[in-house]
């Protein structure tokens, strides 16, 4: 325990250069960034946790670390790292600060991308320092996640006065701070969720079909593909787009849309959105020719795949959609 912790409120400028940590919420983020910090000279004192999963993470990357309740957390460390589900933390904010558990001076870290600084109101009014730094990474729960912290982009929002020390403590865990203002939270996390978490998707999913195709190791087979359109993409944008959308073979296409209703009619849908999406940005970039646009989307209209543009066939009940 760390008894030597003051109770008198600290100008962030005054605070000792390590400092205690404390992990509310031991799932994939909070002991790998625990760790990092760590490995910069801070001390993990404490980590709440409550499935096994979370106790076994604890103790692989926190070994020798405490498992306590989060306001024994919160009285233990001077650094307390809320990394809870997005739609947890303003219950858990409220709660810890309704009950006493949160010191002045304390800095009060969460990690949500969704989020700014003022979900924490509550442990501001009661003298904490908000902190709101997102790491742009997935995690695995894993030592390797600690690893991968060297050059993630972190999403940084702070009161001004706090910014310096918001941003030493991402370059502490080896990340690139990234200035997002409070009001652009929710559109620069939606930006990263598009990207990433619908990537996954889309790569599973192809795997999948890879295999109904009888290819014996479809993981192999995309990762020299995607890996090269990825550093195409993040290289050149729009220009980057190929394939039989971007070039408008409609007939290609069409094919492809009767192979995915035959063998896996749940990755139509997602299909017919990317390639629609797809077509419009080729068009919008000129790579697209308007003479072949026209055939191309009459095979990805509603119409044409009997679908009500939200979410499958259409009811036998209903009228043309148009």
């Amino acid at each position: 325990m760390n008894a030597s912790v003051s109770k008198e409120p600290l100008d962030a400028r005054d605070r000792p250069a390590r400092l205690t940590v404390g992990v509310v919420g031991a799932g994939r983020v909070g002991p790998a960034l625990a760790a990092s910090l760590q490995l910069a000279g801070h001390r993990p004192v404490a980590v709440s946790g409550v499935s096994d999963a979370s106790v076994r993470r604890a103790a692989a990357l926190l070994p020798d670390v405490p498992l306590v309740t989060p306001a024994e957390v919160l009285a233990r460390a001077e650094l307390v790292l809320l990394t809870v589900p997005d739609d947890a933390l303003p219950g858990l904010v409220e709660g810890l600060a309704e009950t006493g558990a949160v010191r002045p001076g304390q800095l009060i870290v969460h990690t949500s991308g969704r989020y700014g600084t003022q979900v924490l109101d509550p442990a501001r009014r009661a003298g904490a320092l908000p902190l709101a730094l997102h790491p742009v990474m997935t995690f695995t729960g894993t030592s390797v996640d600690v690893q991968r912290l060297a050059g993630c982009s972190f999403g940084v929002t702070a009161p001004e006065e706090l910014r310096l020390a918001a941003e030493a403590l991402v370059i502490e865990m080896g990340g690139e701070p990234e200035w997002i203002a409070e009001e652009a939270r929710p559109l620069y996390h939606a930006a990263l969720a598009l990207g990433a978490n619908h990537l996954v998707t889309l790569v599973t999913q192809s795997m999948e079909l890879l295999g109904k195709a009888g290819v014996s190791a479809p993981d192999r087979m995309l990762g020299p593909l995607l890996g090269a359109a990825l550093d195409n993409a993040l290289r050149s944008g729009d220009a980057a787009l190929t394939g039989p959308v971007a070039r408008g073979d409609a007939g290609t296409v069409a094919a492809h849309v009767h192979q995915l209703r035959t063998h896996a009619p749940q990755a139509v849908a997602g299909y017919l959105a990317m390639a629609r999406t797809t077509a419009d940005r080729a068009l919008a970039h000129g790579l697209l020719k308007p003479e072949f646009a026209e055939d191309l989307l009459d095979v990805l209209s509603d119409r044409a795949n009997g679908t009500n543009g939200k979410n499958g066939p259409e009811d036998s009940g209903q009228g043309e959609n148009r």
